[in-house]
């Protein structure tokens, strides 16, 4: 996002959402499981609905990634495809709200996909930082 810690954790320019509220535990290897599926019907919608003037959403990984597409009526296959078709997304979300940003989840686990998706750092992350900019001013 190219932010300060300051800018990054001030609430009247960001705010981070879970996909849902409460810890769905562990795996057996240590990792999060996934959200459990009743949170996110339950409270995204009036989380959202209460914050009218957000302009982008940042859809950070599958689950958010799913949930999104689902509910604007788009349809992506795997990470690779959702992220590839970014402007595709954003387009898509414009008109009806927050625009909406795929991306993939910020862990050493995917270094091997930022790898073979030269692209992303090349073309998508220079959008977001100027666009981030452009809205926390």
């Amino acid at each position: 996002m190219a932010v300060t810690e300051e800018e990054f954790y001030d609430v009247r320019r960001v705010a981070v959402l879970p996909m849902g509220f409460c810890f769905p535990g562990l795996d057996a290897k240590g990792g999060d499981l996934p959200p459990r599926r009743e949170c996110a019907p339950l409270w995204r919608a009036r989380v959202l609905a209460a914050m009218p003037r957000v302009e982008l959403i940042l859809l950070v990984g599958q689950y958010s990634q799913r949930w999104h597409a689902r509910t604007a009526g788009i349809q992506h296959g795997n990470l690779t495809e959702r992220v590839a078709d970014w402007r595709g997304m954003l387009d898509a979300t414009g008109d009806e709200g927050p625009r909406m940003l795929p991306l993939p989840h910020p862990s050493w686990r995917n270094n091997t996909w930022l790898k073979a998706n030269p692209w992303f750092a090349a073309e998508l992350l220079p959008w977001l930082q100027t666009e981030i900019r452009r809205l926390i001013r």
